[in-house]
């Protein structure tokens, strides 16, 4: 068995009838999302295989230190997507791995219809500095910067 992402497993479940729904959860068991914090395992592997520490994600996502611990052990959840955001592009993700944590957060992914969106989807693919540099580039096109965990829910 392989893990196949999750284009491939919507490209078989295109073909799946609902009588086979248990073949496809035995064939496919290796590529579900385990264990009751997945984002958690998520964002610890990615930032494993990448070298980085989280204090330092904290640091560069520019958000606090305490909140961003609760945050990636889901031991605290958040409904602004902004904040996954930060610390995907400070934990130097790619467009694809941001767009599979907020997937893996059911949050909505960056959508290229929407300008700012699409924006952030440059970002995340040229790179152009750190958090305040996005929000410098955000703000030069008259769009939101990314907000802070400051901003409450």
């Amino acid at each position: 068995m392989n893990q196949k992402n999750t284009s491939e497993l919507e490209k078989v479940l295109k073909k799946t009838h609902i009588s086979a729904i248990n073949d496809f959860y035995k064939e496919n068991s290796e590529s579900f999302l385990s264990g009751d914090r997945p984002f958690s395992n998520y964002m610890k592997s990615k930032l494993k295989e990448k070298g980085l520490k989280q204090q330092d994600i904290f640091l560069f996502a520019d958000i606090p230190e305490r909140y961003g611990y609760k945050i990636l052990s889901e031991e605290k959840r958040t409904r602004q997507r902004d904040i996954i955001l930060r610390l995907c592009y400070a934990s130097e993700f790619t467009l694809d791995e941001t767009q599979e944590a907020l997937r893996i957060y059911q949050m909505p992914e960056l959508y290229a219809k929407i300008p700012r969106d699409a924006l952030l989807m440059v970002c995340f693919n040229e790179r152009p500095g750190s958090i305040i540099d996005v929000n410098e580039f955000l703000a030069q096109n008259n769009m939101d910067a990314l907000r802070t965990s400051g901003i409450q829910e």
